[in-house]
């Protein structure tokens, strides 16, 4: 056994969703959104160096000391899974290390409407999970894959970096292929991706242009295409897509992406306050003709007033969503409105006026 899975096992047994374990300091641990040190010695730069390569890949060793940084998988059978990330900072060599369980959680176990039944069975075209670093969106497409595992007879290939949720094969056939180990980058992966008959295709980000614009041609190629992007809206998703191609090329991507483009869910994170744990906010975009219309004609500041009123579609706005958790007693007032986009419509659940940052 490692000396670091020690770590990994108080961070499981504490129910902690991080581990930093940095040079100069104490371990910590991130617990429903807090961080907390952990009783232990100060780490020393060389000790904590020795600790982590001891679980790193000889080859991921050498990528790391070209380059000061460093993402990969590890796993501890019959525990969990580790998203790692590997840094230099100041006083020496760190690392953060995100636990992704072994179970998959399945949609009823999430909460989810009932719309992701439907995103799991779309014959094709593009969907984007989107929200902040941790925000939960690995863990809504696990549960869209899982899905369609168990209800699909199709191949299912998912490109990640590294990978993160392991589906076993069900109904469907599934291939994790993750970045730097069993393919060069995910726009390389992509493009092999064409050629291995995929009916569905995951890819963990999309970082760049020729990311983004792989996945559209998979999407418009007849692929169902699921990807994640760090942007906090639907609307802000879409332009952002647009965004990241040269200007030239911007009015033919509005009519791609009107045409591909199925549905966006934009999350974020909330603290309970009636248990431990936390739950999520979830802003949902059905691409109606409407919708499809607005992206077109470059109209995109239009679309939170339809997600307002395309409710019989699916839709749900962050507002709405964070106000059904508000409501349930789940979340507290003081983070509703800190979220939230409206913020007059949570003003008065505030039992002190608003901080002047809020």
């Amino acid at each position: 056994m490692a000396k670091i899975d020690a770590f990994f096992k108080l961070m499981n047994e504490q129910g902690a969703s991080d581990l930093h374990m940095v040079s100069g300091q104490q371990p910590v641990l991130r617990i429903h959104g807090e961080m907390e040190r952990v009783k232990y010695k100060i780490l020393e730069n060389e000790e904590l160096k020795a600790m982590l390569y001891e679980i790193t890949p000889e080859e991921k060793v050498k990528h790391f000391e070209e380059t000061g940084d460093l993402d990969f998988g590890y796993e501890i059978p019959g525990l969990a899974r580790y998203r790692a990330n590997f840094f230099q900072q100041k006083y020496g060599i760190a690392a953060v290390f995100r636990e992704i369980p072994s179970e998959i959680l399945t949609a009823d176990q999430l909460g989810l409407p009932p719309i992701f039944g439907k995103i799991a069975q779309l014959e094709k075209g593009l969907v984007l999970v989107t929200g902040p670093t941790g925000s939960g969106k690995s863990t809504t497409l696990a549960a869209i894959i899982d899905i369609a595992n168990k209800a699909r007879k199709d191949h299912i290939l998912t490109v990640e970096d590294p990978i993160e949720f392991v589906h076993k094969s069900q109904s469907a056939i599934i291939n994790h292929r993750e970045i730097g180990t069993h393919t060069k980058s995910f726009s390389s992966a992509l493009r092999g991706a064409l050629r291995e008959d995929p009916d569905i295709i995951l890819v963990g980000e999309m970082r760049d242009l020729e990311t983004i614009q792989l996945a559209l041609e998979a999407a418009s190629t007849g692929h169902l295409v699921f990807g994640t992007l760090h942007t906090q809206s639907a609307a802000k998703t879409v332009d952002r897509v647009i965004d990241v191609f040269p200007h030239s090329q911007q009015a033919q991507v509005r009519v791609t992406l009107s045409e591909t483009l199925k549905a966006v869910v934009a999350q974020n994170l909330f603290k309970r306050i009636d248990k431990k744990g936390r739950c999520a906010a979830l802003e949902i975009l059905v691409c109606t003709p409407a919708v499809s219309n607005l992206i077109r004609e470059a109209k995109t500041f239009q679309i939170p007033s339809t997600i307002q009123t395309g409710k019989k579609f699916g839709m749900c706005s962050l507002d709405d969503a964070i106000m059904d958790l508000l409501q349930k007693g789940w979340v507290s007032a003081e983070e509703s409105y800190n979220k939230s986009i409206e913020k007059s419509r949570f003003i008065n659940f505030l039992k002190e006026p608003p901080s002047v940052f809020g």
